[in-house]
């Protein structure tokens, strides 16, 4: 049973471990602009955002972009394992002119609301009420705020920009492009052939998750859905030697109904991306890391061209980088289990291409 659970927990654990130079580098103490911790109103979801927006220094209006994250409890700073990604890439922003927003997600640090029972259009939402706020700034140039979403962040950014006209660019990082199911079927794939597995062991849990899947997409009764997934784990559970010697066998599986049906994960595996993207008519950047292997660039990078194409958008910048992997560090192999073993957090050139681009925009 281990193996259906482990391509549920590759998505978005390593969602963010951004730095320039060092693995575990901070924001340089000396900052030629101003800092405010502040608070965000979702009216519609009844809760407020606590989060920093980071400004230059002077006078006039300035470009600002929203740091969305991808999946997982993050902060403001998206801090994982002693990183610090959003403080380094807003710091980085801000010095350039740009000036950024970063936000603790819903019921994580200091921010209202419920982070587990939260879907991906919750965290929408969310965004959108940031958005919202920083239009009415007086330092900000409402003609030009932009997203920028990391891996689920990639989600979101589409999502926000569909439905509102005052998002005038986004910057996706990795971002899916495919539908929920075959993003992790593919991804569970990848990351098992990097590491040696054989291939009847491959096609074996591939099948077992697809079913899961199946039963996700299939069943929308709730109480039905419970059901069939409960009868489908029970059977495939039998003698399972990854059950803990503590557990009782209905421990065991309701365990992992639980996990397989929690909110976000339901709403993740039905949702097809290139409904959101065909919607979305601002300019889009979008990078990928050549050794991804949680985002695969190929699939991801023509399914996003195809379904802007076919909404008519003819903004879409896309680029493959050589060598880097789902943080955009320099790998070798591009397996998680990686990237807190390389000391580069960041290659600089994504962090160049990314203001590149949006100097382009806010010019």
């Amino acid at each position: 049973m281990k193996k259906i659970l482990v391509v549920f927990l590759f998505f978005g654990t390593y969602s963010a471990a951004f730095s320039q130079t060092g693995a575990k580098q901070d924001s340089a103490k000396l900052q030629p602009y101003r800092s405010e911790d502040i608070q965000v109103e979702n009216k519609e979801a009844g809760i407020k955002l606590a989060g920093t927006l980071t400004i230059p220094r002077g006078g006039g209006r300035y470009p600002v972009v929203v740091l969305i994250s991808g999946n997982g409890e993050h902060n403001r700073d998206a801090e994982f394992s002693g990183h610090k990604p959003f403080l380094i890439i807003a710091d980085y922003l801000t010095r350039n002119g740009i000036a950024v927003f970063r936000f603790d997600k819903r019921g994580v640090g200091a921010s209202e609301g419920d982070y587990k029972t939260a879907t991906t259009f919750d965290f929408a939402s969310d965004v959108s009420a940031a958005v919202e706020y920083l239009g009415k700034r007086k330092e900000i140039d409402k003609k030009k705020i932009g997203l920028i979403g990391h891996s689920e962040g990639g989600l979101i950014a589409p999502i926000v920009a569909s439905k509102s006209r005052k998002i005038n660019f986004i910057v996706l990082l990795a971002a899916p492009a495919i539908p929920g199911d075959e993003l992790l079927l593919l991804q569970q794939t990848l990351i098992a052939k990097a590491k040696g597995t054989p291939e009847s062991e491959i096609l074996k849990s591939k099948d077992l998750n697809q079913k899961a899947f199946d039963i996700v997409k299939r069943y929308t009764n709730n109480d039905e859905l419970q059901l069939q997934m409960t009868n489908y784990i029970t059977e495939i559970s039998k003698d399972d030697p990854d059950k803990p010697a503590n557990m009782t066998n209905e421990e065991y599986v309701r365990l992992q109904v639980d996990h397989v049906l929690r909110p976000w994960m339901v709403n993740f595996l039905r949702y097809d991306p290139a409904k959101t993207l065909e919607k979305v008519k601002c300019p889009v950047f979008a990078i990928i890391g050549s050794k991804d292997l949680q985002v695969s660039p190929q699939e991801n990078l023509e399914a996003l061209k195809k379904a802007l194409t076919k909404g008519g958008n003819t903004g879409l910048t896309t680029k493959k980088l050589p060598g880097l992997n789902h943080l955009f560090q320099e790998c070798e192999t591009g397996l998680p289990g990686e990237y807190n073993r390389i000391e580069q957090a960041i290659s600089p050139i994504a962090m160049t291409e990314m203001l590149n681009w949006l100097k382009k925009q806010i010019r």
